[in-house]
Order: structure tokens, then C-alpha cells, then sequence
């Protein structure tokens, strides 16, 4: 199971993401007061912040952790009544009361979705829920990423509160990287241990590149947080991309 217990330990683990900085490059592409989508929103801290700077957010995500994690953050930051509501969905499904300007998937989401089949699906109904002109964005983990960097290879943190044994094998033929995690969660003078197992796919870009184009965008891919072009080692693209007009 993904991002069950995990749910609880997610942000503490989250260390290496300069939080603010992601989303105040995510706000250089929404103006204030947009209607704004987001998919696999997790525990919301992007969410969070997109409702505090003055855009109308809908945050979705599949893991019923998450997202109770997201409404109890929502409630201690006093954003109980804000311009945000957290709902249970799908991304391959997504569907709204009324179209957005902005679709938005953070930090892996796409990658999470392990076929062309599902991204063309998730692309699909995101272009169905945007209005004429409106905007996807999304960023990955690179193909140079999940197969040189994270690869066949173990990551181990010893955390004071919580710490984990996380062993990958990716595997070429398929373009998936299966990741096996064990958590060991401080409970008094003991550890409570959990195992979840991630799989997510290296989608490349040119692979996106066309499923985009065939669901209906133009885009434009830059390494992340920039406006900059993708580089072959860059480790995380963003992707730009336009709902043509019909």
C-alpha cells in the first residue's frame, strides 16, 4: 500500500524541498484569484499555500491518509473557511463541479502513474476539466533521475523521531523503479515499524511531449523551477502545458 502510515511521517521526511520556493514558482503561472485544480495534493502543503495567496484551489487526492493529514493541517491554520475544500479522487479521473483555470500535479504524481495508458487517461480528463486557454502544470522525476540516481541503490536515515531503509530496483525493459521502504516511527522507548512498497514509472520527455500533444496541449518543458531548458542530468522537469483553443 502507498502513503498509508507513511501519510504521518511524510512532511517530516520531506526535508530536501524548499516548500515556499515551489510554490512561489508554481504562483509566477497562476494569477491571483484563478480557479485552481490540484491532483495528488498528499498532506496539502502546496495546496495550503496556493489558498493563502489568494487562489481558489480544489485538492484531490487517492490515499484517505493524506488527505486527513491535509484537513487537519487546513484546520490549525486557520483556513477552515478559506477558499479551499479537499475531496477524495482518482487523477486518471478527474472530474469537477466546473472547469479550472489551472491543473497542477506536484512532486512525482505523474510519476506515480506506472503506464502511457494511465498518463494519457490523467491527461485526458485534465484537459476535459480545463477552460478554453487554460493550464496544466506538473512536474516529474527525471528518466536520468529514477534510473541513475535512485537506480538499484539504498538509502538509509537514521532519524531521531523516525527512520527509514528504503531499497530500489529499477528495472530497464519497463522504465519502473520499485521502491521498498521500512519506517521505524519513535513510540516512547520503542520503534513501531511499517513497510510500504512505491512503484513509479521514468516517463521521458518525449514520451510526455506526445501524450500531450495528442490530448490537446501545447507545452513547454524547463528544468525545474525555471524557465530555463531541460538539461539530460537535470533530475526534475516542469512541464507548461496550454489547452489549445478548438
Amino acid at each position: 500500500m502507498q502513503y498509508g502510515k507513511f501519510a504521518s511521517v511524510y512532511d517530516s521526511l520531506m526535508t530536501d524541498f524548499d516548500r515556499d520556493a515551489w510554490a512561489e514558482y508554481l504562483l509566477s503561472f497562476i494569477p491571483n484569484g484563478a480557479s485552481v485544480a490540484e491532483c495528488a495534493c498528499g498532506t496539502g502543503e502546496m495546496s495550503l499555500r496556493l489558498a493563502k495567496a489568494g487562489r481558489r484551489v480544489t485538492a484531490s487526492d487517492i490515499s484517505e491518509q493524506m488527505l486527513s493529514e491535509a484537513v487537519k493541517k487546513q484546520r490549525e491554520a486557520g483556513l477552515a473557511n478559506a477558499d479551499l475544500r479537499f475531496v477524495r479522487m482518482d487523477m486518471r479521473r478527474l472530474a469537477l463541479h466546473r472547469k479550472v483555470d489551472f491543473v497542477v500535479a506536484c512532486c512525482d504524481g505523474v510519476n506515480y502513474l506506472t503506464s502511457p495508458a494511465d498518463v494519457r487517461a490523467f491527461f485526458r480528463a485534465a484537459h476535459d476539466s480545463l477552460v478554453p486557454g487554460g493550464m496544466l502544470l506538473f512536474d516529474v522525476s527525471s528518466r536520468y533521475k529514477l534510473s541513475e540516481v535512485l537506480g538499484c541503490n539504498c538509502f538509509v536515515d537514521n532519524g531521531e523521531e523516525t527512520a527509514y531503509l528504503w531499497q530500489n530496483v529499477y528495472d530497464e525493459s519497463s522504465k519502473l523503479i520499485r521502491m521498498e521502504l521500512s519506517f521505524f516511527k519513535k513510540q516512547g522507548a520503542l520503534y513501531e515499524r511499517f513497510d510500504e512498497t512505491h512503484i513509479q514509472r521514468a516517463h521521458s520527455e518525449r514520451e510526455i511531449g506526445s501524450w500531450l500533444d495528442n490530448a490537446g496541449f501545447e507545452y513547454e518543458a524547463y528544468r525545474a523551477f525555471t524557465r530555463e531548458p531541460v538539461s539530460p542530468n537535470d533530475e526534475r522537469i516542469q512541464f507548461a502545458a496550454r489547452k489549445r483553443n478548438e
